[in-house]
Order: C-alpha cells, then sequence, then structure tokens
C-alpha cells in the first residue's frame, strides 16, 4: 500500500468512526488496529502528514496524544465542543 492510498484509508476510518456516532478521536493503536495490513510505522508518518495538510488535529489529553477531524466533537481549545 502507498502513501496515499494508506492517508485515504486513514481518513476513511476517522469520518466512518466519528459519523457513526462513536468515536470522535482516535489513538494511534486504533488505526493500527483498522488497518492490519500496513506497517505501524507507515501509518503514523502518514497521520502526522495528514495533520500537517490539515485534514486531521491532534488532541491532546496530557498524557497521551489522540488523532481527529478538525471540527467534529471536543476541541482543542479548553475542551469544549466546536460550533458546526
Amino acid at each position: 500500500m502507498d502513501k496515499e492510498e494508506l492517508k485515504q484509508k486513514i481518513m476513511e476510518v476517522m469520518t466512518k468512526k466519528a459519523s457513526g456516532g462513536g468515536k470522535s478521536k482516535i489513538y494511534l493503536k486504533d488505526l493500527q488496529r483498522e488497518i492490519p495490513g500496513a506497517n505501524p510505522r507507515d501509518i503514523k508518518n502518514a497521520a502526522n502528514e495528514l495533520v500537517r495538510e490539515g485534514k486531521l488535529e491532534y488532541f491532546s489529553t496530557g498524557s497521551t496524544v489522540m488523532y481527529g477531524v478538525p471540527g467534529v466533537g471536543m476541541g482543542l481549545e479548553a475542551g469544549t465542543e466546536k460550533p458546526e
């Protein structure tokens, strides 16, 4: 799987989780579980590139970092819901 296919798969997983009423933020380990055929390091690199492109965002709980779709779920600023 090349990088662009991997990035597309990550976005599919993220939007499916967020739109299904489930989690809006996902741990890297959850992404790795959802894309079993890919190398974990490649998943992390692709997810970080999506953050740089603005398609994903980091969400820190203080002890760990999660990935989320911008504008969905709790925001980074003071843990409040972002307006739609």
